[in-house]
């Protein structure tokens, strides 16, 4: 499948982020080349490598586990921060954020699959971070939506099973904290192996890697 048949085959609405991650720049241009401005890269130092010597129009997502001291490497550039799971990680993104004087998005990571090697906060987690005193003094971060990983299953029900609970999680999120905030419009979920359940069950943003660039 090429970039340009996945491309044709997502709906207008839902976002194409193109996961990088061990692949050359020489192959990002390619796909960059051909139109696509959106990748994830999942490792900090990778991502600032390859940002330094990319075109400047590209928007850097990381999609990968997160690490407090390594915040401040991505806080001059990145645009969206997908895997979001402690107020200790916020309250450090924030920072970081305030020193560039900018405001950097961020998804809030759930953790819908059965394997518990995935991280993400359970639904309770999530609200008490988002009723802290803490979060609400956060000026410099912008709660954009929700991330989630599906088991990595052949059982298409469980996986449209999680997707949906990660769906519940954003109307619910949606309607109790983010009433009228537009910007809070994002569930990024759907890989290559699950994109098109994914974007069945309301995904807005999908993150393919290995269908457009080959498998690692």
């Amino acid at each position: 499948m090429s970039y340009q048949d996945i491309i044709k085959e997502i709906p207008k609405d839902v976002t194409l982020v193109a996961v990088s991650k061990t692949k050359p720049v020489e192959e990002l241009l390619k796909i960059y080349n051909q139109g696509q401005r959106i990748f994830g890269e999942n490792k900090v130092q990778e991502m600032c490598d390859k940002q330094q010597v990319m075109p400047n129009d590209i928007e850097w997502h990381l999609i990968g586990h997160l690490q407090t001291n390594k915040v401040k490497y991505i806080a001059p550039f990145v645009k969206l921060i997908h895997a979001v799971d402690s107020l200790k990680l916020l309250a450090e993104i924030n920072k970081q954020a305030l020193k560039n004087n900018r405001t950097i998005d961020c998804l809030l990571q759930f953790h819908i699959a059965e394997e518990k090697t995935k991280f993400g906060l359970d639904f309770s987690e999530a609200e008490q971070v988002l009723e802290s005193v803490e979060f609400k003094n956060f000026n410099n971060i912008r709660i954009c939506g929700v991330m989630g990983m599906a088991t990595f299953t052949e059982n298409e029900q469980q996986i449209r099973s999680e997707f949906k609970t990660l769906k519940h999680y954003f109307d619910t999120l949606k309607s109790n904290f983010f009433q009228n905030a537009d910007y809070f419009s994002v569930i990024s979920m759907g890989m290559s192996g699950d994109y098109q359940l994914a974007i069945e069950e309301g995904s807005t943003m999908v993150r393919i890697g290995s269908l457009i660039f080959g498998s690692r």
